[in-house]
């Protein structure tokens, strides 16, 4: 039974928040946990670089247990990552994975903040992390952060004294903090920020330590933990009916593209803090020891909090809005406070209580989720009062050139509804993620409103202002436009409104290899946003490239419709790279991004826009077998850029492997991180060994070396390691220059590491049996040799081969010598013995 209730209890979450636009309907417990919440003048930030650094155990603690408002400040979006449900990489994993954290904070009751900087790979040292980010400009985001969050606690997720001895972004983050500290106060520091932010002293700055930072749970034990406060953060929340760390579980397992669906837990379990610096403790069981965070905090809110604790107090739990009448007392109290901080903070707070007191549900509905500039939408305004409570409609409005006088009591349980005509303005600007509406570098995106700077997403230009008078007083709710529709196999669904360009377009191959001088039909998509879409299409390429016609004319007679044009290219005689891009020209306006749609079911809708550009190569490449099977792992796009050239691919099931279907292939290729995510390859093993025994080539890409669910990796013995090269432009050392695989079918040099993106590799074997050949050598700077990013077994008449390089990176780049090193290690064994001969004289 119990087990019953906490699923049910987790699918209400998850459904709460599916789209992230369904109105709350809290229960009379929220609301008395809301208000709680309110009587709490207190704030906690935590701080550290990525998506899923944080302790969602503590800050859903402090945010629920100790009920103070309870942030977590990620440096980066977590660019840099893999992605394990979707194609999307890079800024679009950013866009997931910021919403992400934002459905997790919707569950453990915190808010998210970000940084500007950009997480542009694993990085070994604070050093370099700090060169490539800016760290000038990071740490102001840092400062900003805090003087805008205010918070009395700082907690850092990671260790600011170990430098080089994890992550440098996961360094970086605690001696940013701990600098950022000191210079929020500092009014010499940053002070175009003061105006608007104001200066700000935190009370303390701690660490959240544990037993791995020391090694060992031994160790730890025998620590001095004189300077730490720790928590039992396996609280239980009666009226939630979750404990503390059921509570975080859900929300880690949010963190879907990262592959952190978890089990809940339960029980005790204790959370440690060590004190750095801020005021002396004064007793090891309270973080806000010597920090008043009562009403009595600031002027004038004694009175206020004298109602609200009459309030939590006296809760009735059956009829919530007997309390508006208190509830609107304080309100008006609130408006007169000096400390605009606080004013601003708990007016918001307050608003909300009331609002769910009331069972007040305003809603504004478009006819459809996006629109362009110039066009009229049609609306339909729903306003209902679920209370005794005197309520009025004066009127409804927006920004831009809606207002509607009503004057309308809102009667118990009766609905309004409303239909309202808006018009798009001729200078609307798209909706798209702030932070890359700007081309910025390899570590910092570029943000020229500096008031964006820090906020999660990009903020609504097109709201609805509900303007209503409660028990006489006068109070505005605003609410986002969306789009409530159904489906017949989903039911109510919620999206966001967007503003679009009225012509998108995108070259449906994000990379397109040439692997000879022969000419390809490309596709061009043109999207309208608007209807009657009349205009033409180029595009823009490389002086030595062709393409053909020049331009095409498209026309679209519906709004959300797409049109298809197929251009030929032209490549050059020679080896030779390049970008194109289409232009939609229409009524004297050029149109050259792309709209890109991300839809999942555990996350808001989201609409971005980014430059619509692809990299075409004309690649000297030889290459020999043609049919290869590819066993997907954690989700890459390696099968299509072999389908790009030449290759016949297929994608198989581990349920299909067999003796008579693996005959079929040349080769057969494993995804990334397979063997950490495909439990049943475990089974399949024996098979894929026996085919390569009987001629065929294995190409097994990158695992990490924890939670490997296979017993014998390879053929022979190998051991992984976390051994990585970061650094993109580290040298490549031949340790076989004769070998076949960088002999033949193409010749492979130095230049073919030349543009490699991110890094060079991660998880190489440090540990192989003689079997194994090595190929290759590099290292990053100041570190020994790494000698096991490609590594050659024969095996019976076929060839085992384990890689930790990037090619998952590379070929979505289209880094040529990627392509030719890969076209080689398919081809092995498939030189005649002549030519294999000459290459071992």
């Amino acid at each position: 039974m119990q087990r019953n209730t906490l699923n049910s209890l987790i699918l209400l979450f998850l459904f709460s928040f599916s789209y992230a636009q369904k109105p709350k309907t809290p229960a009379s417990s929220e609301i008395y946990e809301s208000i709680q919440k309110l009587n709490f003048l207190g704030s906690v930030l935590y701080v550290a670089a990525h998506p899923d650094d944080e302790n969602t155990r503590l800050i859903a603690y402090m945010s629920n247990h100790v009920k103070a408002r309870t942030a977590y400040l990620s440096l980066t979006r977590g660019d840099g990552g893999q992605n394990l449900i979707g194609p999307e990489i890079r800024e679009l994993l950013g866009v997931i994975r910021t919403q992400e954290l934002l459905a997790a904070r919707r569950v453990d009751g915190g808010e998210q903040l970000f940084t500007r900087a950009n997480d542009f790979g694993y990085s070994k040292h604070p050093d370099e992390t700090l060169e490539i980010w800016n760290k000038d400009q990071v740490l102001s985001d840092v400062v900003l952060a805090i003087r805008k969050f205010k918070p009395d606690i700082i907690i850092n997720r990671f260790n600011h004294r170990t430098p080089g001895t994890t992550h440098g972004h996961h360094t970086s983050s605690a001696m940013l903090s701990m600098e950022a500290f000191d210079l929020a106060n500092d009014n010499s520091a940053y002070p175009d920020q003061l105006k608007d932010a104001g200066l700000w002293k935190p009370q303390r700055l701690f660490f959240n330590t544990s037993w791995w930072f020391y090694g060992s749970r031994e160790k730890f034990e025998k620590a001095d933990k004189s300077n730490m406060i720790s928590f039992d953060i396996g609280t239980y929340y009666p009226l939630k009916g979750l404990s503390n760390n059921e509570l975080a579980s859900i929300a880690s397992s949010q963190h879907l593209c990262q592959g952190f669906g978890r089990l809940a837990q339960r029980g005790s379990q204790q959370e440690y803090i060590e004190f750095l610096k801020g005021t002396p403790l004064t007793d090891n069981e309270n973080i806000f020891a010597g920090i008043d965070t009562s009403w009595n905090r600031i002027k004038g809110g004694k009175a206020i909090g004298d109602i609200l604790l009459k309030v939590e107090n006296e809760f009735n739990f059956v009829n919530p809005s007997d309390h508006i009448p208190q509830l609107i007392e304080a309100y008006k109290r609130l408006q007169n406070i000096e400390d605009e901080h606080w004013k601003i903070q708990k007016t918001k707070e307050l608003k909300t209580i009331i609002e769910m007191c009331a069972g007040l549900y305003l809603e504004a509905s478009a006819e459809t989720n996006w629109a362009t500039q110039n066009e009229t939408i049609n609306l339909n305004i729903e306003a209902l009062n679920r209370s005794h409570a005197a309520i009025t409609l004066v009127s409804f409005n927006n920004a831009n050139n809606l207002n509607i006088s009503k004057n309308i009591a809102l009667k118990s349980n009766t609905k309004y509804n409303f239909k309202e005509v808006i018009n798009i303005k001729s200078d609307a600007q798209p909706t798209t993620p702030y932070w890359l509406s700007n081309k910025g570098t390899l570590g910092m995106y570029k943000v020229e409103d500096k008031s964006l700077i820090g906020l999660p997403e990009t903020p609504r230009t097109y709201n609805i202002d509900f303007n209503l008078l409660i028990e006489n007083t006068p109070i505005t709710f605003t609410k986002s436009i969306i789009q409530r529709y159904s489906k017949p196999d989903k039911g109510e669904l919620y999206r966001p409104f967007e503003i679009i360009p009225e012509a998108s377009a995108r070259i449906t191959e994000k990379v397109i290899i040439f692997e000879n001088d022969k000419q390809r039909d490309i596709t061009v998509v043109v999207k309208a946003g608007r209807n009657e879409l009349e205009g033409d299409v180029e595009i823009s390429h490389p002086n030595n490239w062709n393409v053909y016609p020049k331009k095409q004319k498209v026309f679209i007679k519906n709004k959300g419709e797409e049109q298809t044009l197929v251009f030929t290219v032209v490549p050059p005689k020679n080896q030779n790279e390049g970008y194109m891009s289409p232009i939609v020209h229409i009524n004297n306006k050029n149109y050259t991004k792309e709209l890109i749609e991300i839809g999942y079911e555990h996350i808001p809708f989201q609409t971005v826009l980014l430059p619509s550009e692809s990299k075409i190569v004309r690649l000297d490449i030889q290459k020999k077998g043609e049919n290869i099977a590819y066993i997907q792992g954690a989700g890459d796009v390696v099968p299509e850029s072999l389908q790009q050239i030449g290759y016949q691919v297929r994608i198989i099931k581990p349920e299909e492997i067999d003796a008579e279907i693996l005959s079929r292939f040349d080769a057969v290729v494993v995804g990334i991180r397979a063997y950490n995510t495909v439990e049943d390859l475990k089974f399949k093993q024996q098979l894929l060994f026996d085919f390569v025994a009987e001629g065929g080539n294995m190409i097994v890409q990158y695992n990490t070396s924890h939670r490997v669910k296979v017993n014998d990796l390879a053929p022979y013995d190998i051991k992984l390691s976390r051994d990585r090269v970061t650094d993109e432009y580290a040298d490549v050392r031949f340790l076989n220059p004769k070998h076949p695989v960088l002999n033949y079918p193409n010749k492979i040099t130095q230049k073919d590491f030349e543009g490699w993106t991110q890094e060079r590799g991660l998880y190489f074997p440090n540990e192989w049996s003689d079997e194994f050949t090595p190929i290759l050598s590099m290292n990053d700077k100041n570190e020994t040799p790494k000698d096991g990013s490609l590594l050659v077994a024969k095996h019976g008449k076929g060839h085992y081969i384990y890689t930790g390089l990037s090619f998952f990176r590379e070929f979505p780049a289209g880094v040529s010598g990627a392509y030719r090193l890969f076209a080689n290690m398919l081809s092995i064994g498939k030189e005649d013995l002549k030519q294999e001969a000459r290459l071992n004289d």
